[in-house]
C-alpha cells in the first residue's frame, strides 16, 4: 500500500481518540519519507566553461562492452549540458575519434588533453570496475560500475594533476538474488549505465533527492535544468 493510500484509509475509516493520535503519527511520519531535499554539487567550477567527459577504462573491460565508453561520455555529456548552467559540453563523438586516432593518449599527462581538445576542463571518468554479476554466478544480476572522477583545469598552476577527485559507485538493481528469470540483461544494462551516469552528473549539478531514499514511494523526481 502506498503512503497516499494510508493516508486515505486514515482519512475515512471509524476511528477512535487514542487511534487518532497513532495515526497522525503514521501520517507525519510518512510525510517525513517523501521528502525531498537539495543537494549542492560537490565541484562547481564547469559553470560557464568549455569542458569535454573523457571515459577511461581497461582492455578487457571495453572488449567485453564496447559500448561502454560512448554510452558513458554520452550520458555524462548530455546531463551536464542539461543541468549545469552556462557549460558548452564538447561533443562525445569528437572526444571519441580523439582518443581513437591518437596512440596511448591516457599516457599523456593530464594538462595535455584539455590542450588536445581545446577545453578548459576535462571530466575525467576513470573506471575501475564494470560488471554486472557478482564474480563466478551469471544467473544473478549484481551490478556495479566503480570510478574516480577527476577534474582537469587547464589554467591549474600544475594541470598534470586532478584539480578535485571524486568517487562514485553505483549499483543496480536496489534488490538482492534479482536472477536473468526476473530481468533481462537489456534492461539490466541500462539500469546501471543510467544509475552511474546520473550520479556521476551529480557531482557536477544541484540536483534534488529523497531525503530518505530506502522510504520514498513519490514520483519520479525532476531535476531542475539549467537555464542557457
Amino acid at each position: 500500500m502506498t503512503w497516499r493510500a494510508v493516508a486515505l484509509a486514515a482519512l475515512t475509516a471509524p476511528i477512535g481518540g487514542c487511534e487518532i493520535g497513532l495515526l497522525a503519527g503514521g501520517l507525519a511520519q510518512n510525510f517525513e519519507y517523501q521528502k525531498v531535499v537539495e543537494v549542492l554539487p560537490e565541484y562547481r567550477g564547469l559553470e560557464g566553461r568549455k569542458v569535454a567527459v573523457v571515459v577511461n577504462a581497461d582492455p578487457v573491460t571495453l572488449y567485453e562492452h564496447p559500448m561502454l565508453a560512448r554510452q558513458i561520455a554520452g550520458g555524462v555529456s548530455l546531463r551536464l549540458n542539461e543541468y549545469v548552467p552556462g557549460v558548452k559540453v564538447l561533443n562525445p563523438d569528437a572526444v571519441l575519434a580523439w582518443q581513437f586516432n591518437t596512440a596511448e593518449w591516457n599516457a599523456l599527462p593530464y594538462g595535455e588533453l584539455c590542450r588536445a581538445l581545446d577545453v578548459e576542463r576535462v571530466v575525467y571518468v576513470d573506471l575501475y570496475e564494470y560488471r554486472l554479476n557478482p564474480p563466478g554466478d551469471s544467473y544473478i544480476w549484481e551490478g556495479m560500475s566503480a570510478a574516480t572522477i577527476g577534474v582537469i583545469e587547464r589554467e591549474n598552476i600544475d594541470p598534470d594533476f586532478f584539480a578535485e577527485s571524486m568517487e562514485v559507485v553505483a549499483e543496480f538493481p536496489n534488490q538482492s538474488n534479482v536472477t536473468r528469470d526476473e530481468l533481462d540483461p537489456q534492461r539490466m544494462e541500462v539500469g546501471l549505465l543510467h544509475t552511474f551516469i546520473q550520479e556521476t552528473a551529480f557531482l557536477f549539478h544541484r540536483h534534488l533527492r529523497p531525503k530518505h531514499p530506502d522510504k520514498y514511494l513519490g514520483p519520479a523526481i525532476e531535476q531542475p535544468r539549467a537555464a542557457k
